[in-house]
């Protein structure tokens, strides 16, 4: 039987790393963001590579759905699969995965924005997905009668092996310290948009060091980082 863990997470959130992270496991195939194309088809939102993405990606929700939630790729054990619940715009939503484990990756708003408008233009709240990451993390709760798992960014860059361990724990799979490597560069599951956002993870063998204080924003960023608190720090009090 596939085990298939859904991680939701918004942009800019070592959420790539992750994927590299699980793919370096022997038994785990992972997918990068399957739904991003889908999105960007029905969405018409102006991203870095939208043209390429969609080409290159099966754009129909249903058919994606499906792919999802069969067999992993190479027959695998697990499957990893990366979404992000803002992408979620079409008829499908976290309730069409049942037999997904599902969990949430989460990074406080400031350091999301920091990094995300150096690649591409940020407009409002919504882009990030705090608000959707936290409706999916509700919809998950009342169906299973118990928190799903969330980690923070901050606390995987200060101990990886430590809240690693104890999220494969969460998910029901066994460790593994592979986990903690990968080989540098583009990997072959990683969506072609990764030309343009992946330049840093592309660069590393392991996760980055501890971050350090809070980037300081302000005007519009501040107004959004503002906008996006509340949902941030609802699901930071269930980070394992």
């Amino acid at each position: 039987m596939t085990i298939r863990i859904a991680m939701w997470s918004g942009p800019r959130n070592i959420s790539t790393a992750m994927m590299r992270s699980f793919g370096a496991r022997a038994d785990c195939a992972v997918s990068d963001e399957p739904f991003y194309g889908a999105f960007l088809k029905d969405s018409g939102e102006p991203h870095p590579m939208a043209a390429e993405t969609i080409a290159d990606m099966d754009c129909y929700w249903h058919s994606v759905t499906a792919t999802q939630s069969g067999e992993a790729p190479g027959g695998e054990p697990i499957w990893y699969q990366k979404h992000m619940p803002h992408h979620m715009v079409g008829p499908i939503d976290i309730r069409d995965f049942p037999d997904h484990r599902h969990a949430f990756l989460i990074r406080a708003p400031e350091r999301v924005i920091a990094s995300y408008r150096n690649k591409n233009e940020l407009r409002e709240p919504e882009m990030l997905g705090f608000a959707k990451l936290r409706e999916y993390f509700e919809l998950e709760r009342e169906r299973i009668g118990k928190a799903p798992p969330v980690v923070d960014s901050d606390d995987i860059l200060a101990d990886p092996a430590g809240v690693l361990e104890r999220l494969c724990d969460a998910l029901g799979i066994g460790w593994d310290t592979a986990m903690l490597s990968w080989e540098k560069g583009p990997h072959p599951e990683d969506g072609v948009w990764g030309a343009h956002w992946y330049d840093k993870v592309n660069a590393s063998t392991v996760f980055g060091a501890p971050p350090g204080a809070l980037p300081r924003l302000d005007g519009a960023y501040a107004e959004v980082a503002d906008a996006c608190r509340a949902n941030y720090e609802a699901l930071k009090a269930h980070a394992i």
